[in-house]
């Protein structure tokens, strides 16, 4: 599953490859063109109402066989992150995008170690609340960050923690981080990842931020050796092309065989 749901992370990318100011416009018409791409290799597509979903769709950008998900989270920036808290977006109206095509939603969830567990708990339940009530699958994807004081920080331990706080909730998918952003030896993300298995109750998913792109394949596969059920990720596909001054054809060059690539090793690894 391919995700382009970034927002202001993805107009600081463009920037820093263009060097002049990125616009609305400017988000939309990569997210327009990295749907039509990609999506014929992809199961599903994330996508954002901000900068992304009307005009994919107004465009039908989207291929016949990929599957559309919403992503239904608001972002609450901090002085220094680009998502200090994320909350249900309430002009996301769950029917009106279900009859325009969604089979999901989803749901950013940052995980503190010095937040609230049970205000946490209760975003998710009313998020899967939601979806049930709407005929829409959920997908939680819980995110370990920063302490709001400062103090000792253990990125890997908040992510096992977050599914084993967040995994049982009823989601009809988790999202989670790899583990060591795919920085640990083989032998320790695998062992994280059973963690990970044994604490989420269902199917679930790896994301690629954080993770070198060279690496992620390899990620993906101890994840789905260890229990998961594969991918669903925007900059491991599409992160070397941003930017460029001929994106569909690096689009084609670039992106759909990271996209590909990144298939097979589901395909290969959970059919074994």
């Amino acid at each position: 599953m391919l995700a382009l749901d970034q927002r202001e992370a993805l107009r600081v990318m463009m920037r820093e490859r263009t060097g002049h100011d990125v616009s609305d416009a400017d988000l939309t018409a990569f997210k327009v063109a990295a749907a039509r791409a990609l999506t014929p290799h992809a199961s599903a597509l994330l996508v954002e109402k901000q900068f992304g979903w009307d005009a994919i769709i107004q465009e039908n950008a989207v291929s016949p066989g990929c599957a559309l998900i919403a992503a239904a989270d608001h972002f609450v920036p901090g002085t220094d992150e680009f998502i200090a808290e994320s909350v249900i977006d309430e002009a996301i109206d769950p029917a009106v995008v279900r009859d325009q095509g969604a089979a999901a939603l989803k749901l950013l969830v940052i995980w503190r170690p010095d937040g609230d567990p049970d205000a946490r708990r209760a975003l998710v339940s009313d998020f899967v609340d939601r979806c049930r009530a709407h005929g829409l699958a959920s997908i939680v994807e819980p995110v370990s960050r920063k302490p709001t004081d400062g103090g000792p920080f253990d990125a890997d331990a908040g992510i096992v923690a977050a599914a084993r706080e967040l995994g049982g909730l009823g989601a009809d998918v988790y999202k989670s981080e790899v583990p060591t952003h795919g920085a640990g030896t083989d032998d320790e993300i695998f062992t994280r990842c059973k963690e990970l298995d044994e604490a989420i109750d269902g199917h679930w998913v790896v994301l690629s931020s954080g993770v070198p792109a060279e690496r992620f394949p390899e990620t993906v596969a101890l994840a789905c050796r260890a229990g998961a059920s594969g991918f669903l990720a925007g900059r491991a596909v599409w992160a070397s092309v941003v930017g460029s001054a001929d994106l569909e054809t690096d689009l084609r060059n670039q992106a759909v065989p990271a996209l590909q690539r990144l298939v097979r090793t589901v395909d290969e690894t959970v059919s074994r």
